[in-house]
């Protein structure tokens, strides 16, 4: 099986989604993300974690990045397709302005 990581994108980043909602919205969201993950069964690798907001790095120079990552999760599966179909109905499409990009892991030389 191939392995993708999952970048769950939103207009507005994690910590502040956090920091908004009451407990039982909390609540209501980690049970949504619990369920999805049985669901994912052993396709799910690491169910991975929210992260803060990102900063570009290039050749030295840092700055705030302009792209909004909410977390991430690894996935593992035979095809591009099958990780698409265990997105279907993701509890992140709940966040504002949510997309989730899928990028696949390529084997190093040599490996």
């Amino acid at each position: 099986m191939t392995k993708f990581l999952v970048l769950y994108l939103s207009s507005v980043p994690a910590a502040d989604q956090m920091a908004e909602s009451t407990r039982e919205q909390a609540d209501a969201g980690t049970a949504r993300w619990m369920s999805w993950a049985k669901r994912a069964g052993n396709h799910l690798v690491d169910l991975g974690s929210p992260v803060g907001h990102a900063t570009q790095v290039t050749k030295g120079a840092a700055r705030a990045s302009d792209i909004t990552v909410a977390g991430f999760s690894i996935l593992q599966a035979t095809t591009r397709q099958q990780v698409i179909d265990l997105l279907t109905d993701h509890p992140h499409y709940r966040s504002p302005g949510a997309s989730i990009e899928i990028l696949e892991f390529v084997p190093m030389l040599g490996k």
